[in-house]
Parts: structure tokens; C-alpha cells; sequence
């Protein structure tokens, strides 16, 4: 079964409609016809087993009401060579998008997320973080060292982020493609990585490529549903905000992202 959304008619639909009503959902009369009751009760339904509420019955829709499906979110990593992504990452250097895209796009389409849509809000949020396409250091700032203070000082007693004094700041201070910040982020993506505890005792591996490319990716799965529904919405301010927690490197964002989607089908 394909994926089925509003103004499609046939028994596919009808079948949707069926399963719909046994789940409590009711779309109205079954008709075969998907229109606006179609569409209400598939919206609610996706609420209520935390999907995507886009009205819109995909795999994930499909396969949750009994139905077999046959399309996939189409894989659009093939058509992000080297030569799109150093449209999208402009400033990057050409070496580092040789070396490191093939890593970025082989953790995304491990985990799933090799849709165009995903894809993109990768490569900004690379572009945004690091601008070079290489996983590093957070630089010293006046945002993160005070006056005269030791490096990173700022983050000392960053609660928020797990951080339980010094030498915290500087120990897990930002690192790699996404720019992983806070003990408790280490510790939280160390482990959904496979590192264990490891990325807390050797901060520094946040930037060995391989790493740093699973971390990012982990990073935006985790915060897959609410990303999807930002970007439905075309609000690349609060998918920033998802990631950085403000609004930091947000016109670098939104520039790559909207080079992307004009670049990609």
C-alpha cells in the first residue's frame, strides 16, 4: 500500500478508513473517498501513538493500523554528492566535505533519517555549529569564559547541562559536528552511541570523525518527532532552537537549509 493522503479515492482508502474506525477513529462514512474526515481522524490518530501529525497515512501510519505498505520516505543521500553539499556548506572546505560527508550520510541512513527533510537540517546544523564541515572545539568566547577567568568558567555550574563545577566547563565544553555541551550530554549520547561512560572519561573522542558523526546524528533522532513537526510547519527558527537551544548561527541555518531544498528534488 502507498502512502495515502488527502483527495486520493479507491479501496486503499477505504481499507484506511475501516482500520480507522476500529482504532476509534472515526473518518465518517466509508467511502473510499480521503477528504477532510479522512483526514481529521488520521491526524488524531497519529496524536495519539505519538507520530507525526500530518494527516498524511505513510509507512509509519500505515504500519501502526495493521496495513502493509510498500513505499518508503524516499533516500535522498544519493543525490547529496560532493558537489551539492559544498553548495549547502559553502564556506566549508572542499577536503573535509570529501572526508567527512560519506560519514554524516551513512549514520543518517543507519538510523532512518535520509530524507531530504533530515538530510538538510543535518548539513545546516553542521554549517551552523561548525561552518569548516569538521568536527572541533568550541572556541573561547565571552559567552563561555568570563573576564579574566579561567576558560570555560561560565560553564562551571551550568546545572542545565549537568555540569557539577569545575573543571566541567572545559571538560565537556562543545565538541564535534553538532557541538555536544555538558556532562550530562556526554553521558547521555556516550551511551546511546555505545561508549558507555568512556565519553565522560575522554571527552576529546566527541571529536574523532566517526564519533562525531554518530553523535550528531543520535543528537537530532532523539529529537526526531519534534524536528519533523517544526520543519512541517517551515519553522527553521524552533528546529534551530531544538538543537542549540536559542537562536546562535540561525541566519547560517537557514541559508543552507534553503539552498538545500532548492537544490535537492
Amino acid at each position: 500500500m502507498k502512502t495515502l493522503k488527502e483527495g486520493m479515492k479507491g479501496p486503499q482508502v477505504k481499507k484506511l478508513q475501516q482500520k480507522l474506525v476500529e482504532a476509534g477513529f472515526n473518518p465518517g462514512e466509508i467511502d473510499g473517498e480521503f477528504g477532510n474526515g479522512t483526514e481529521a481522524a488520521v491526524i488524531n490518530f497519529q496524536k495519539s501513538i505519538g507520530l507525526l501529525a500530518d494527516g498524511i497515512a505513510g509507512p509509519k501510519t500505515l504500519q501502526a493500523l495493521g496495513l502493509k505498505f510498500t513505499e518508503e520516505m524516499p533516500n535522498a543521500s544519493l543525490q547529496v554528492t560532493v558537489a551539492v553539499a559544498s553548495k549547502i556548506l559553502f564556506f566549508a572546505p572542499l577536503d573535509n566535505i570529501k572526508k567527512y560527508l560519506p560519514l554524516i550520510l551513512t549514520e543518517l541512513e543507519k538510523e532512518g533519517l535520509n530524507d531530504k527533510q533530515f538530510i538538510l537540517m543535518a548539513l545546516a546544523t553542521i554549517r551552523a555549529e561548525t561552518e569548516s564541515c569538521a568536527p572541533v572545539s568550541e572556541y573561547l568566547s565571552r559567552y563561555n569564559t568570563s573576564p579574566g577567568g579561567k576558560p570555560f568558567d561560565l560553564y562551571d555550574n551550568r546545572r542545565d547541562i549537568g555540569n557539577q563545577g569545575p573543571p566541567d566547563g572545559e571538560s565537556f565544553k562543545g565538541r564535534g559536528f553538532i557541538q555536544l555541551t555538558g556532562r550530562a550530554n556526554y553521558l547521555k549520547y556516550g551511551k546511546a552511541i555505545g561508549l558507555g561512560k568512556q565519553l565522560v572519561d575522554n571527552p576529546d573522542l566527541a571529536n574523532d570523525p566517526e564519533i562525531a558523526a554518530r553523535l550528531l546524528v543520535k543528537f537530532l533522532k532523539d529529537k526526531e518527532m519534534k524536528i519533523r513537526e517544526a520543519l512541517l510547519e517551515d519553522d527553521l527558527k524552533a528546529a534551530r532552537r531544538l538543537v542549540n537551544g536559542g537562536s546562535h548561527g540561525l541566519d547560517r541555518f537557514t541559508d543552507s537549509f534553503k539552498t538545500g531544498d532548492k537544490l535537492l528534488a
